[in-house]
């Protein structure tokens, strides 16, 4: 009897395990641009700044493994590669999912490449600061301020390929970028550091 008890609860955890967490809403707004820009939150609209204040959540295994993840990754891409509004990094919850993805664009590597980082959290903060100009793609008006920022960081995440956890230490302009796109996952924005 035993036996079959935990059989029953071995194959339980393995489904738990493959299946992903998408939400439906989360399903349905990346099912409604398939390889296209997505639409930008916006701070000037009030769902929209309560929306980009929330605390995001974390990707499983699964959705990590899932073509809605790809579709996501795709479509942030192609929103922060826009021409019209282009960008130097984007958070998912920019786009109206709240789940821990940001693209970065690698100014500190050969051809600056755009990267993803899943579940992405900063470990530390070196004690020298940097002040620099910022601007967001969800505040409108091309509004830039001066802000502080730690020079160097050392990030946490799950490289959505290989599926393998990773820090990375990151300095200058690139550091700027992860500090300001977490800050999107953690609920915060740049505007609300003054």
């Amino acid at each position: 009897m035993k036996r079959v008890i935990y059989a029953t609860v071995f194959q339980l955890l393995l489904i738990a395990c493959k299946s992903t967490s998408f939400t439906d809403n989360e399903k349905e707004l990346i099912g409604r641009f398939p390889a296209q820009i997505m639409p930008v939150l916006q701070v000037t609209c009030t769902a929209d700044s309560l929306f980009l204040r929330q605390t995001a959540r974390e990707f499983n295994r699964a959705d990590l493994q899932n073509d809605l993840f790809k579709k996501l990754q795709q479509q942030m891409l192609l929103t922060v590669r826009d021409s019209v509004h282009p960008g130097v990094g984007i958070a998912s919850p920019q786009v109206g999912i709240s789940r821990r993805l940001i693209a970065v664009q690698r100014f500190d590597k050969p051809n600056e490449p755009f990267e993803f980082y899943a579940n992405a959290y900063i470990l530390s903060y070196s004690d020298e600061k940097q002040i620099g100009a910022e601007g967001c793609l969800s505040v409108p008006n091309r509004r830039r301020d001066e802000v502080e920022r730690a020079e160097t960081i050392v990030v946490k995440y799950i490289h959505p390929e290989t599926l393998q956890f990773r820090n990375d230490t990151v300095s200058g302009f690139t550091a700027v970028i992860f500090q300001h796109e977490i800050d999107h996952l953690n609920g915060i924005l740049y505007i609300d550091k003054f």
